[in-house]
């Protein structure tokens, strides 16, 4: 079984304007089955947000056409999970608050994200999920 993760998007903008590295890892691994992303449609429509932006996407190594294709192909692979209960952790980046719900609603096991600090200071606490960046999740496999 496929360990299931949610992908936070700073985790998907650091895989697409680098060519090699753990980020890249991370959904290549995702891509190939080793990991079961999860994703919403506040998480999905993140990702369409933030990987169309012109900063984002004249530091891609790839054109604006492959960068979709990788995102329609990640969402292929993903679980899509209907979020019914806004737990509303309450972290101190607001706009974080879907990953988690995501993790929570999906039964994750982890958060893959490269701003681990966003979740830690949350009121409510949710012990089985870990919060860890791709360089922790890929030295842990």
């Amino acid at each position: 079984m496929s360990l299931r993760i949610v992908v936070d998007t700073n985790v998907l903008v650091a895989a697409l304007i680098s060519d090699a590295g753990h980020n890249r890892e991370v959904l290549r691994r995702c891509l190939n089955g080793k990991y079961k992303p999860l994703i919403s449609n506040s998480l999905f429509l993140e990702y369409e947000d933030v990987a169309s932006r012109e900063d984002i996407l004249s530091l891609c190594p790839v054109s604006k056409a492959e960068v979709q294709d990788l995102i329609d192909a990640l969402c292929a692979v993903s679980e899509w999970v209907s979020i019914y209960y806004l737990w509303r952790p309450n972290l101190s980046d607001e706009a974080d608050n879907h990953v988690l719900e995501l993790a929570i609603g999906g039964n994750a096991q982890m958060i893959v994200t490269n701003n681990t600090r966003d979740f830690e200071a949350s009121e409510l606490t949710f012990p089985g999920v870990k919060v860890l960046t791709p360089e922790k999740l890929l030295g842990d496999d």
